[in-house]
């Protein structure tokens, strides 16, 4: 198998997450997105509570903290990601109502019907869109709210190059009509959804990982697993470029009924 071919779930999770940890944005997004899909959200009050699943070092939970009330709960799996968030809270004057948790987003540590919104941006693929809506459902209250950002196919039909990227390193990928019905059948009203615009790929996911990348590489010199990772980081950005029109994040929003 050629480092082009591999899927991101083959390399060393620490090696990911270190990575990760060196750019601000572990995926596609932008302060304008967050807002967008925060916009359709009406039940927020100073007693809320708020859950961010899978949420990286945070930019968007600490965006989240400075435009709505309530109490915002970041949760990840990585140590790490959780530390800069917290600390990130801290230069914002917001430590008081934002705490970043480490845990995982299939077992999490809140009562159930407890939460006003669940939010993920780029990371219910961890646990996959249908399991994630189902089972975080739960921990929502009657009217609250699910917002998450989740890789979609634009067209019924694609090119095989990226079609076979996706469905090996995501399988659950698919239609955004097939996601709305996802949701609707999970026990939600979907509210909204949205194509995010291409810049929350090229300027905020991609072009930043350029220089982390040259650094990363000097740091691990000759180590192969490095050397191959970053392969792979490059070859889907190529593949975004090439086949942008078939595929993107969209946010979904939902109402849990």
């Amino acid at each position: 198998m050629s480092n082009e071919n591999k899927s991101i779930h083959e390399f060393d999770f620490n090696l990911i997450c270190e990575y990760f940890a060196s750019v601000e944005r572990q995926g596609p997004g932008s302060r304008e997105v967050t807002l967008k899909a925060l916009s359709f959200i009406d039940n927020l009050n100073e007693h809320s509570r708020i859950a961010d699943l899978g949420c990286g070092t945070g930019w968007q939970t600490i965006l989240l903290g400075e435009h709505v009330p309530g109490e915002i709960f970041g949760l990840d799996l990585f140590p790490d990601f959780i530390d800069i968030l917290n600390r990130n809270a801290g230069l914002h004057h917001l430590q008081n109502r934002i705490k970043g948790i480490v845990g995982s987003m299939d077992d999490l540590p809140f009562e159930k019907e407890t939460l006003d919104l669940i939010w993920s941006e780029g990371a219910i693929y961890n646990i996959g869109f249908q399991r994630g809506l189902n089972e975080w459902r739960e921990y929502l209250k009657k009217g609250g709210y699910v917002a998450v950002s989740e890789v979609s196919w634009f067209t019924d039909w694609r090119p095989a190059e990226i079609n076979d990227f996706w469905m090996d390193a995501y399988p659950e990928i698919d239609t955004i009509p097939n996601k709305a019905g996802q949701m609707q059948k999970a026990g939600y009203v979907p509210v909204a959804n949205f194509i995010l615009p291409e810049n929350c790929w090229i300027e905020h996911f991609y072009a930043p990982q350029v220089e982390a990348q040259e650094i990363f590489l000097r740091r691990y010199a000759g180590n192969k697993v490095a050397e191959d990772f970053i392969a792979n980081q490059r070859y889907e950005t190529q593949l975004y470029y090439k086949y942008k029109e078939f595929y993107g994040y969209v946010f979904y929003i939902g109402k849990k009924i």
